[in-house]
């Protein structure tokens, strides 16, 4: 039977950027994938910018008119990789192009913006997949198999963090991250942690929100000062659904962390802990294991973890975080064909978009805000 062909228009080439293209080389391979991904066009700040990027992930054109080749026939997949302010104009451009959306988190800027794309997406019909590759880890997948069975027992408490420190050296220059609309720290990166507290957890019923801007002010890069006013730390307390408690840290100035998205989570019977400094681990405490003998124990990501043993046949020799991504593009591929479901859609966005502006608003007013 002939393979099914999927043509493919990425926008932007950057960090992300280039995760995509690597995955969307890696993913049909790995996976096994009923379909040829036609990498047909890289759109980027400038003609010249995009052909260079584009010989260099493979694919075959390259423009500076994004707009071009959104409206591009041949183009079924358009991933969005750009600054957070550009994700709703270019998502409502493809979805009204009929194309699926692959976009990088956080979906919008706004929770009326991440309404207006994912009520755009469900209208027309058109899959849609959100940028939360730490999801796609079979460490994750494997707490989650483990709350939902119990082994845990009834599950009491969380706290979880995402910190890194890339915003740490107040010498940086202004940045779009630190625009108004760019959503500091809370929205690039706590998207990730508040999103895994969900996932595993369920939902977030209500939040108290401290956002807080440690450096005031940073170089414009022409001699002068800029102010600044979006947060370089967050921390909110949470109520899930469940009737569970917990918190949660987003901080772009940890010194010395370079990627740390880390969680614990106590239950009656037991506890999972997990670091994404070591991410091909989790550790599991059982309350029932004999005195002399109780502490927790390391779970390392094997073959019998689906779906390391694509990667490798051998416990224990890890993946990376392109990886991740490929897993997260191969669940978006069976989406499209109708294989499977939509894993983290639009409207999975506009449920941590509102979760984010409520801890804003929170913040704000001291306060704790309740989501509907």
């Amino acid at each position: 039977m002939p393979r099914r062909r999927l043509g493919v228009g990425l926008i932007g080439s950057g960090f992300m950027g280039k995760a995509h293209a690597f995955a969307y080389a890696m993913a049909p391979r790995v996976f096994d994938l009923p379909v040829t991904l036609d990498l047909h066009s890289l759109a980027d700040v400038s003609e010249e910018a995009a052909v260079q990027a584009a010989g260099a992930f493979g694919f075959r054109h390259g423009t500076g008119d994004w707009r071009k080749m959104v409206a591009e026939p041949d183009i079924d997949i358009i991933s969005i990789t750009t600054p957070n302010a550009m994700h709703h104009e270019m998502a409502l451009a493809a979805i009204a192009a009929g194309k699926a959306v692959y976009c990088e988190k956080p979906l919008a800027l706004s929770v009326t913006e991440a309404r207006e794309m994912t009520e755009a997406a469900e209208r027309a019909g058109v899959p849609t997949q959100l940028g939360f590759n730490y999801l796609c880890n079979p460490m994750i997948s494997l707490a989650k198999e483990m709350i939902d069975a119990g082994e845990v027992g009834e599950v009491r408490g969380f706290r979880g963090i995402h910190a890194e420190d890339f915003m740490a050296d107040a010498s940086l220059p202004f940045g779009f991250r630190h625009e108004d609309e760019g959503g500091g720290a809370l929205a690039d990166i706590g998207s990730h942690i508040l999103a895994t507290a969900q996932h595993l957890m369920g939902p977030i019923t209500s939040v108290f929100g401290d956002c807080v801007t440690v450096i005031g002010e940073r170089p414009d890069g022409q001699g002068g000062r800029r102010a600044i006013g979006v947060d370089d730390v967050t921390r909110a307390f949470l109520v899930f659904e469940g009737g569970a408690t917990g918190s949660i840290e987003a901080n772009w100035l940890s010194t010395g962390r370079k990627m740390q998205h880390d969680f614990e989570i106590y239950g009656s019977k037991g506890a999972l802990r997990f670091s994404q400094e070591h991410f091909n681990e989790l550790w599991f405490y059982a309350s029932d294991d004999p005195q002399g003998r109780q502490g927790f124990r390391r779970v390392e990501s094997a073959p019998v973890h689906a779906p390391y043993g694509r990667f490798c046949v051998a416990p224990g020799h890890q993946i990376g975080f392109n990886d991740l991504k490929s897993i997260e593009l191969a669940g978006f591929i069976e989406a499209i064909l109708k294989q499977g479901p939509e894993r983290f859609n639009f409207r999975k966005g506009l449920d941590i978009q509102n979760l984010m502006e409520a801890i804003a608003t929170s913040s704000q007013e001291k306060r704790w805000v309740e989501l509907a």
